[in-house]
C-alpha cells in the first residue's frame, strides 16, 4: 500500500511540473496530409503563431518545390522559421533548435500560442524535447573514404552502426548518410540525451489512409509542376545553386536537377519523384509512430483537433 501511495505522489509531482511548463501546440504528419491548413485553423481560433518545422522551407527561394505556404494561405497568421537561410549553405538541426527556441520565447512573451508545424521529425524532437545534440566535427579522412561508396553501401554501413537512424534516414541521400555514419563512428550507439524541456506540448498527428495520401501526393506534385517548379529550380541553378547542392537538398531538387541534366525523360522524372515522395511519407510515419504522446486525428476532422486544443489550453 505504501508503494502505491508513493507512486501516486510521484505522478502528482510530475503532473505539477508539466503544468508549470510553457504550453505549445505541435502539428505533425506525413507530407501532403494538410498540416499547414490545420495549423492556420488553430492559430486563428486560439490567437496563435506558427513555427515551421521543415528542413528545407528554412531556405530562401525554395518555394514551389518545398510546398512552402503562401501569404494568402497564411490568412494573416504570422509564420516563423521560413526563408531564414541561404540555400547555398547548410542549415543544421542545431541552427533550427536555436532559432526555434527564440521564436517560441518571442511568441510566448507577446501572450500568443506557439504552434510548431512540420514534417521534419528530428527538428521537432530537438526543439520540443530540448535535445542535447552531438557535437561531432567533420572527419575529412573518413568522408573521403565514404564518398567512394554507393548509397546502398553507405546505407548498409549505417545500418550496422545504428539501426534506429537507418530506419528514418533518406537512403538515397549520400550526404546525409555520410554525416550519419560520421556521427555513429564518433559516438557509437549513444541515444540522444534529453534535458529538462521547458515546454508542455500537445502533439496532434494527422492520419491519412495510404490510398488517400498517395492520391494527395500525386495531385500536389501535378499542381507544383503546373505552378512552375521546374522553372523555379532552373532559375536557382542559374543564380548559383549547384547541381551538387540540389542533390543534398533531396527529393524535388535532386530529381529535378537530374532531369534538367538530361538523366531522365519527363515521364521517368515525374514517376520517380512521385514514388520517392511516397517513400518519404512512409519514413515520416515510421518516425512519428514511435512517439506515444501524439494524438492522432483523421485529416478531415479539424473539429477533433479543435476540441483537443481547447481542453489542453484551459487546463491550469
Amino acid at each position: 500500500m505504501e508503494y502505491i501511495v508513493a507512486f501516486l505522489c510521484i505522478l502528482e509531482q510530475m503532473k505539477k511540473k508539466d503544468e508549470q511548463k510553457q504550453k505549445v501546440l505541435v502539428i505533425v504528419g506525413p507530407t501532403a496530409s494538410g498540416k499547414s491548413d490545420l495549423a492556420v485553423f488553430l492559430a486563428k481560433q486560439f490567437d496563435g503563431e506558427v513555427v515551421s518545422a521543415d528542413s528545407r522551407q528554412v531556405y530562401r527561394g525554395l518555394d514551389i518545390g518545398t510546398g512552402k505556404i503562401t501569404k494568402r494561405e497564411m490568412q494573416g497568421v504570422p509564420h516563423h522559421l521560413l526563408d531564414v537561410a541561404s540555400a547555398k549553405r547548410s542549415y543544421t538541426v542545431a541552427h533550427y533548435k536555436r532559432d526555434g527556441a527564440k521564436a517560441i520565447d518571442d511568441i510566448l512573451r507577446r501572450g500568443k500560442i506557439p504552434i510548431i508545424c512540420g514534417g521534419t521529425g528530428f527538428y521537432i524532437q530537438a526543439l520540443v524535447d530540448d535535445l542535447l545534440l552531438p557535437d561531432v566535427k567533420p572527419n575529412i579522412k573518413l568522408r573521403k573514404q565514404l564518398e567512394e561508396l554507393s548509397c546502398e553501401e553507405l546505407f548498409m554501413r549505417l545500418k550496422r552502426l545504428d539501426k534506429a537512424r537507418a530506419k528514418t534516414i533518406d537512403a538515397k541521400n549520400p550526404y546525409r548518410l555520410i554525416r550519419a555514419i560520421e556521427i555513429a563512428e564518433a559516438l557509437g550507439k549513444v541515444p540522444p540525451f534529453k534535458k529538462n524541456t521547458p515546454y508542455n506540448p500537445l502533439i496532434i498527428g494527422i492520419e491519412v489512409s495510404k490510398e488517400t495520401l498517395e492520391e494527395r501526393i500525386h495531385l500536389r506534385l501535378m499542381k507544383r509542376l503546373k505552378r512552375g517548379m521546374l522553372a523555379e529550380i532552373k532559375t536557382l541553378h542559374e543564380n548559383g545553386l549547384s547541381w551538387k547542392r540540389m542533390e543534398e537538398l533531396g527529393l524535388e531538387y535532386r530529381y529535378t536537377a537530374q532531369y534538367l541534366q538530361g538523366k531522365f525523360t519527363k515521364k521517368e522524372f515525374q514517376e520517380t519523384l512521385e514514388q520517392e515522395i511516397k517513400k518519404y511519407a512512409k519514413r515520416q510515419m515510421t518516425w512519428f509512430k514511435k512517439d506515444k504522446r501524439i494524438n492522432w486525428i483523421p485529416f478531415d476532422k479539424q473539429n477533433e483537433a479543435l476540441a483537443l486544443t481547447k481542453n489542453f489550453l484551459k487546463r491550469k
